[in-house]
């Protein structure tokens, strides 16, 4: 790693900056764009199916490939950011989201809906990437860990009502009013980035150019810190996106849940993260948010023996919900630690990390649904996929703790110029 992509951003000393409060509001915002728009059309599935007289593997593709939109153009997004500007990038990507999301309310074959998913899943990119480098870019330790908790929190509300706001929009309009429903929370997306954000950095073309992005996400992929946490993260919160592309077809196709019933039911998932969100904040008041990750950690494969338990006897409503309510509650308390300690080190590229940082997450939501769609039996792909997932995560913090510098919480300032009194870690390559 080189000292000019760990050092400070002098900018950033003398960007615009915003408060905490409003920061967390438009990051939760941005970042709910995704979800949201996963958790409103995961109701209309089974409606789709039969609008367009298609099969259920042509529907999948219309979350798969959203899934995979939403996942790689997060490597573009972020970098771009980088060199643009956060204001500029968050606007035209939601743009983007906005015209697709028309497209999709007009599509006439399902072809077209899946080239509409297609581009939602881009335009909510950036949402992602954007929100976690603005904080980045204000915020360190402790304090950032705070916003992404809070964030968190926001993020939960959203798509807690989403799916059965999705299911009520179903019921009494028809599928496609979800799309309708898309649109109108882009433009809001929209209003907001045009009149609240203020840009956090100086833009710097000089880094817009293939060479500067192979060398930041080099930089990246050859960093233990930075994986290692980043694979935590990745095999927490991405079961939440593989979940959304087995859990439609196990309550309301096998287990016989209508689209409003399945939005309530999904309630328990979205509300569980929420409450232990609120925990967590309550806790951070006494504990540092790194002493939070390994308990989460815990009560995530309590979860996940929970879902694997599935396996075994005939599944119902409650056996399945009740075990993907736990996972999430522990979810609440490995993110805000574990998506801090991996921008830390990175302030010149924070946009690259964040987005590879969400690439990770958001492909292995991608990689285990696309896995889940080769089972012949949804509650088996559940049952094996999601606890493997769980493991992952542990291992990958196990790692993560097991050298001293990479338990820190947080790598101190003066690490550039000298080691800490007591340590004797600085950056290298192969860190």
């Amino acid at each position: 790693m080189s000292l000019s992509e760990t050092a400070p951003i002098a900018q950033s000393v003398t960007a615009p900056k915003m408060s905490i409060r409003r920061v967390s509001l438009l990051g939760a915002l941005f970042i709910a764009t995704g979800p949201i728009a996963m958790a409103l059309y995961t109701p209309a599935m089974a409606e789709v199916v039969a609008a367009y007289g298609t099969t259920n593997s042509l529907v999948k593709m219309t979350l798969t490939l959203y899934f995979a939109g939403f996942a790689t153009a997060q490597l573009i997004a972020g970098p771009v950011s980088d060199a643009l500007g956060r204001k500029p990038v968050i606007i035209s990507f939601m743009l983007l989201f906005v015209a697709a999301s028309l497209l999709a309310l007009i599509a006439p074959t399902i072809e077209t809906l899946i080239a509409a998913r297609f581009m939602q899943g881009v335009g909510a990119s950036a949402g992602v990437a954007i929100s976690r480098a603005l904080v980045r870019d204000l915020f360190e330790g402790d304090e950032s860990s705070r916003i992404m908790n809070l964030m968190g929190i926001i993020l939960a509300v959203a798509p807690a009502m989403a799916p059965a706001l999705g299911g009520m929009a179903v019921t009494h309009a028809g599928w496609r009013s979800v799309f309708a429903l898309m649109m109108l929370f882009g433009l809001v997306v929209v209003s907001f980035s045009i009149w609240s954000l203020r840009e956090t950095i100086v833009p710097d073309r000089s880094r817009l150019n293939l060479r500067a992005l192979g060398r930041s996400y080099l930089t990246l992929a050859g960093n233990r810190h930075f994986m290692t946490s980043s694979l935590t993260i990745a095999g927490s919160i991405g079961a939440i996106y593989a979940l959304a592309t087995v859990l439609p077809f196990i309550l309301m196709q096998k287990l016989g849940l209508s689209p409003t019933a399945f939005g309530l039911w999904m309630l328990s998932q979205s509300g569980s993260f929420f409450l232990g969100s609120l925990l967590v904040r309550q806790l951070m008041k006494r504990y540092s948010a790194y002493d939070l990750v390994a308990p989460g950690l815990g009560v995530i494969l309590l979860g996940s023996a929970l879902i694997f338990s599935l396996l075994f006897g005939a599944p119902s409503v409650l056996r399945v919900m009740l075990p993907v309510a736990v996972y999430t509650f522990g979810i609440a308390f490995v993110m805000p630690a574990m998506s801090t300690a991996a921008l830390a080190p990175f302030p010149r590229i924070a946009g690259a990390a964040s987005s590879l940082m969400g690439f990770l997450q958001m492909g292995a939501g991608l990689l285990v649904g696309s896995i889940a769609a080769l089972f012949d039996n949804p509650v088996v792909a559940l049952a094996i996929l999601i606890p493997t997932m769980g493991v992952v995560a542990s291992l990958s913090y196990a790692l993560y703790r097991s050298a001293p510098h990479l338990a820190e919480p947080e790598p101190r300032k003066d690490v550039i110029s000298g080691p800490p009194a007591g340590r004797s870690w600085v950056p290298s390559d192969k860190d």
